[in-house]
């Protein structure tokens, strides 16, 4: 179970400190996920907290995670009411290899979290990378946007930059613009070109819309090839560009509510007014 609200949970997901005034929720939802959206702890470490007698609304302690909250309720946990919400952030990372993108390993291996800067809020990755994969990888603060840009409906492409043991051919590449089905799994429309043949390795351009587990092993193995090196470089808008490994640089706000759409935008609390005041008292 976690510590006590405003106690720092573990490297790289320090919680917000809580304010004076109650978080007010902009429309009904679960109590876990309000108090998830407070940027307190995770939407299961809040089900514990409500569980452990925690939690109360208006007063009256909570014996279930079952409660939907509106604007209307007071929500404190610890006698403390929640903090304001503030408006999703996103940041880009340069994940080194070796790193595994969960908050916990069972095997005891070193977490992306683990190594994010102590400073930085708790924050949840936008889907994931495997441990030997490199290059961006998105975080946020708010699940919900991290939910959003995970879906393939979103249509953002993410592109990777691979090397291979092996050799292909461009005809062979061009096949998988109309997908292809592995050990009975449909893998939707895929980009794919030759960068360059380097001894006994290729380097691959591969750019795809899904991002299911291994895809882009599972076909490089269609093709014959064995990945040795996979980099993503790209998710939809945002690249990796420059930044170094295991660096990390915050998306701007504006950029953000330009790239997501102003309702999406909104509904996430990035309001262009509340960003511009919030910008000028940060300065």
């Amino acid at each position: 179970m976690g510590g006590k609200v405003g106690e720092k949970r573990s490297r790289g997901q320090a919680p917000r400190k809580q304010g004076d005034a109650p978080v007010r929720p902009q429309e009904p939802m679960r109590i876990a996920k309000a108090i998830a959206h407070a940027g307190l702890c995770s939407r299961r470490d809040a089900e514990d907290w409500i569980e452990a007698g925690r939690v109360a609304v208006n007063g009256k302690v909570l014996k279930t995670p079952a409660c939907v909250v509106t604007a209307g309720d007071t929500i404190t946990v610890d006698g403390k009411p929640l903090p304001q919400a503030e408006p999703a952030r996103l940041w880009r990372y340069h994940k080194p290899k070796g790193l595994v993108t969960s908050h916990k390993d069972p095997q005891g291996r070193k977490t992306v979290f683990e190594a994010l800067p102590d400073n930085l809020p708790r924050v949840v990755s936008v889907g994931r990378l495997d441990i030997n994969t490199e290059g961006l990888l998105l975080l946020t603060t708010d699940g919900a946007l991290a939910r959003h840009l995970e879906l393939p409906s979103t249509g953002w492409l993410r592109r990777y930059r691979v090397r291979a043991h092996g050799r292909t051919t461009q005809d062979a590449l061009d096949k998988l613009q109309s997908g292809v089905t592995l050990d009975g799994i449909k893998y939707g429309p895929v980009e794919a070109r030759i960068e360059r043949q380097q001894g006994s390795n290729v380097w691959l351009m591969i750019g795809l819309r899904e991002g299911k587990n291994r895809e882009v092993k599972r076909i490089a193995e269609h093709l014959g090839l064995t990945v040795n090196r996979l980099i993503r470089v790209s998710f939809g808008p945002f690249a990796l560009g420059d930044l170094a490994s295991g660096a990390i640089e915050e998306v701007k706000p504006k950029v953000l509510v330009d790239q997501l759409g102003t309702k999406l935008a909104g509904e996430l609390g990035l309001h262009r007014g509340r960003l511009d005041r919030q910008a000028t008292h940060r300065r």
